[in-house]
């Protein structure tokens, strides 16, 4: 539920706040997640894209 004392963030602000934050700290990329706990079903969906030739 959202707080009705809040404010959405527009877009706009919300992408220039990362970039302004990733300059701050010298990350330009994240670390990739292990998937050490993903299930199968995943795997298989991610071997998929990849053999289609996405990226995920």
């Amino acid at each position: 539920m959202v707080s009705k004392t809040s404010q959405p963030v527009p877009l706009e602000d919300f992408v220039r706040d990362i970039e302004r934050r990733r300059a701050e700290t010298g990350i330009t990329e994240l670390p990739r997640n292990s998937g050490l706990r993903r299930t199968a079903s995943k795997r298989t969906l991610l071997k998929a894209i990849e053999e289609a030739g996405g990226r995920w």
